[in-house]
């Protein structure tokens, strides 16, 4: 009997833990799932639970009814991976030997990193929305806000869903025109980016939006500390950007657990073959989703994609075949852009957000780069797809984890 051990049953985990039940025989291989949390959070809700759009109820479920029976699921904190020897240190002291590794153990905010910001004022008037603590505590404090200098921050990137930030500095400008205060409020997007995204179009297209809904925008943002005694946020530059309520997204990282075991880059990110999966330091340890280092966006769109191929390339690797070097940075995210209309983008490592139809070329029903409500419904859709279907591994109709061309008004290079 050989044995698969996954670690983390967040999103990729959980997938890959679906996607696997179904393709090992029982008889031949064990597979495991350590995670040392008991609640799954449907993490993209966090953006919508500040402004009581999403319930508490709605974002979170007991974790272990979408891990397969067949699957040894173990509630424990990790303490350390052995690479040289096959094996995984549990906190409580307990070794797991494994043949095949996959580490599926996400990212984390690490506000501690940025001077003053994890300070006294911290979930007061300085709030993230990255975490369920943090979104449900920014929600209560919307609930009584009166108004003032809002500024929607990001530290630096990598980041999980990059758009993230926009679409709440868009959902808060309806939120208080609904309100009727939108005149007592003045919302700034911070970031240390050089325009609103990190592809040419879709940036000429967000930066617009930021216009038309009175959003000051202000890039190239490296922010050194936030001095939350005079209520402002200052860059290396010594520029400086006051408020009132800051909501800023801190500094991503990986699990303090790639730190202890020696397996990770600068920012505790796995380094892993962009193509396939594969870790670049050991041949029968694999990573996917927001643990890795890949150049591709940390959204559940691309996690999402990763485990149909490295679900693909376990089994090559089981039976000796070379790994198939398909995954190409593949992204598909719904960007809610307020008063019930959203984007759609789709892009991977080489080409960028471009307009055009999707899923279904020519017909859409869903514009892509476009404003519409056809958006807002998908996005909204993806609640119930994202219990029912996407972490339970049963493959979504009409999207493939690479990205299709078709549909899409590409340039054309000479």
């Amino acid at each position: 009997m050989k044995n698969l051990l996954i670690l983390g049953a967040g999103t990729a985990g959980t997938m890959m833990a679906n996607h696997l039940v179904k393709k090992l025989p029982t008889q031949d291989w064990k597979i495991t799932i350590v995670d040392q949390y008991k609640t799954h959070y449907h993490q993209p809700g966090f953006l919508f639970l500040p402004f009581d759009i999403y319930t508490t109820k709605q974002v979170k479920k007991n974790g272990k009814k979408f891990i397969p029976k067949r699957v040894d699921y173990i509630q424990e904190k990790i303490d350390l991976i052995e690479p040289e020897q096959n094996q995984v240190k549990l906190e409580n002291g307990e070794l797991i030997a494994y043949d095949i590794l996959i580490i599926a153990t996400g990212t984390k905010i690490a506000p501690e990193e940025i001077e003053g910001m994890k300070g006294p004022k911290w979930q007061d008037n300085i709030f993230d929305f990255y975490t369920y603590e943090g979104a449900k505590a920014l929600r209560n404090k919307l609930r009584e806000w009166d108004g003032g200098k809002l500024v929607v921050h990001i530290t630096e990137m990598p980041i999980k869903c990059p758009v993230a930030p926009l679409e709440f500095a868009f959902l808060a400008d309806s939120f208080f025109k609904n309100k009727g205060m939108r005149d007592k409020v003045d919302i700034t997007y911070v970031t240390p980016l050089s325009g609103a995204f990190t592809k040419p179009k879709a940036t000429e297209a967000l930066h617009h939006l930021l216009e038309e809904k009175s959003i000051k925008e202000v890039t190239d943002f490296n922010i050194e500390r936030v001095d939350y005694e005079n209520n402002k946020i200052i860059d290396y530059a010594d520029v400086e950007v006051p408020y009132d309520l800051l909501v800023t997204v801190p500094t991503n990282m990986g699990d303090q657990l790639i730190e202890r075991s020696g397996m990770g880059d600068d920012l505790n990110f796995v380094p892993t073959d962009k193509a396939t999966l594969q870790t670049k330091a050991h041949e029968n340890i694999f990573a996917i989703g927001d643990a890795t280092n890949l150049p591709a966006s940390k959204a559940g769109s691309v996690a999402h994609f990763e485990a149909e191929i490295l679900t693909d390339n376990i089994l090559r690797y089981i039976e000796g075949k070379p790994l198939k070097e398909e995954f190409d940075g593949h992204a598909n995210c719904f960007v809610e852009t307020g008063n019930g209309k959203a984007l759609l983008i789709d892009f991977n490592y080489t080409q960028e957000p471009v307009e055009g139809t999707f899923p279904f070329p020519g017909v859409g029903p869903l514009k892509l780069l476009k404003e519409s409500r056809s958006n807002h419904m998908g996005k909204m859709a993806f609640r119930w797809v994202y219990w029912n279907m996407l972490i339970k591994g049963i493959h979504i109709p009409f999207v493939s984890a690479t990205m299709s061309e078709k549909g899409k008004k590409l340039e054309q290079v000479n």
